[in-house]
């Protein structure tokens, strides 16, 4: 059986941040009273791109950790790349709702994020599965 802690705290974080998210914007639709749509709220809009911005990254981020956690073990740093991305998820989260510093540093930590763990999966894959090596 395989333990995966960084993965699997990455994604227990990554749900409670989705559920967040999730309720924020349900909280606007409540107190704007639109229940179907965006209503043309612009912070109701921008709070529901927040969340699906989220959607639309996490799931890379959280295979891209898992498949480094299970080619290389768990290591100290996969605990920090993880912890930048859902820090800089929240970032981005109040960045939406107006703050530009954090929306720039949220979005930096994730495209970040991503791009070194992809860059690290692609080298542990050729490395590990070069016949001529």
């Amino acid at each position: 059986m395989f333990f995966l802690p960084v993965a699997l705290v990455t994604a227990g974080a990554s749900a409670l941040l989705n559920f967040w998210l999730g309720l924020r914007v349900s909280r606007l639709r409540i107190s704007e009273k639109i229940l179907v749509g965006d209503g043309g709220n612009l912070r109701l809009i921008a709070r529901m791109r927040a969340q699906l911005n989220f959607a639309e990254y996490a799931p890379l981020v959280l295979i891209l950790i898992v498949l480094v956690e299970l080619a290389r073990g768990t290591q100290t740093w996969l605990w920090g790349v993880a912890f930048v991305f859902i820090i800089g998820r929240v970032l981005h989260a109040f960045g939406m709702d107006g703050w530009r510093l954090g929306r720039m540093i949220g979005i930096a930590a994730t495209m970040l994020t991503m791009l070194g763990l992809a860059a690290y999966a692609v080298y542990l894959g050729y490395t590990g599965l070069n016949p001529l090596r």
